[in-house]
């Protein structure tokens, strides 16, 4: 629940989305990095270091946390992304999935976040963690901060932009072995952009993984359905139009990607996450910030009830897919 530019030029997406920093996208970013800068730190007293999805078991004593975990072991599983890769994480959040795939992985992972909130609370977590398994002190060079046996590090990006960032920067050596996205493509405008730069930024030579879990509507929706359901969803957590799990695969494949591991929709073991969402919001000092900072938030909680509606109703899918560069 957390918040990518070289574009191919074959697609009208790309032309259309060239110009990121103007127009009613521009508008909605500024609104999605307030959003979480405002509210990260409630996100993580009341959710953890993981805001996202928990993949839960039948057994109703799961907690949250163990099924957050397990989401994230799920998708090492699908994807088979080895052990010492070189990640990006875009859309890092406060830096929980990068943590762990760095402690439990072996991983060297680069953190991207809009939020600049985001960034100081993942670096200040991340060299807590550090201590604790006795690293050394301070920060590595770029900015790494050891995790054993891996390293982490955070940077504020907005991730339609990491295709020029990280290539201006560092060329081919600033190349991944996987990208790692969770929860954030649905909050990025321009789809095709994304996938593009991910192609881009995987080595070559094959092998490289793109790791994708995230939210859908139902194929086939009338226009009905998208009102009831669909519509409050993208309004209350400021989504621009939500795709379809085919959409992405086709999109994947305009890139360059194949299809690694086929999409796999496990709405029926996730959706308890918004049960006990739900519950953690009745803290009455959130909705008092929340009636302090204005619409935005205000519609974000009430949103609540329409996840719940949507995964109940079966027009709200929320399935993991791993694409391949070969």
């Amino acid at each position: 629940m957390a918040a990518a530019t070289i574009a191919s030029p074959a697609t009208a997406e790309a032309a259309a989305g060239s110009d990121t920093d103007s127009g009613p996208w521009a508008a909605l970013k500024g609104r999605i990095k307030s959003h979480y800068d405002l509210l990260s730190d409630y996100y993580y007293s009341l959710w953890g270091e993981h805001i996202h999805h928990g993949y839960f078991t039948s057994d109703p004593s799961d907690t949250k946390e163990d099924a957050q975990r397990r989401l994230i072991s799920l998708l090492l599983e699908r994807s088979q992304l080895p052990s010492s890769s070189t990640v990006l994480d875009v859309g890092c959040g406060v830096g929980g999935t990068s943590r762990y795939l760095a402690r439990e992985h072996a991983c060297q992972v680069t953190g991207v976040t809009i939020s600049s909130k985001q960034v100081e609370i993942a670096r200040r977590l991340s060299a807590d963690e550090a201590a604790k398994l006795g690293a050394e002190p301070g920060e590595e060079e770029h900015g790494y901060i050891s995790i054993p046996p891996g390293k982490v590090r955070f940077i504020e990006l907005d991730a339609e932009k990491m295709g020029d960032y990280f290539e201006g920067s560092a060329g081919r050596e600033a190349r991944f072995d996987g990208v790692w996205i969770s929860e954030a493509m649905s909050h990025l405008p321009h789809k095709q952009l994304f996938f593009d730069n991910a192609f881009k930024l995987l080595k070559d030579g094959g092998g490289g993984k793109l790791v994708v879990a995230d939210w859908f509507k139902a194929e086939g929706l009338g226009e009905a359905e998208m009102e009831a359901d669909i519509k409050p969803i993208e309004e209350g957590m400021l989504l621009p139009p939500l795709c379809t799990i085919s959409e992405y695969v086709k999109h994947a494949e305009t890139a360059g990607f194949k299809v690694f591991a086929e999409p796999l929709d496990i709405s029926e073991s996730v959706k308890r996450t918004w049960d006990i969402s739900l519950s953690l919001i009745q803290n009455p000092s959130l909705w008092m910030l929340a009636i302090a900072a204005g619409r935005d938030i205000i519609s974000f909680l009430r949103a609540f009830q329409a996840m719940r509606r949507g995964y109940k109703n079966e027009t709200f899918k929320y399935a993991v897919i791993a694409f391949e560069k070969v």
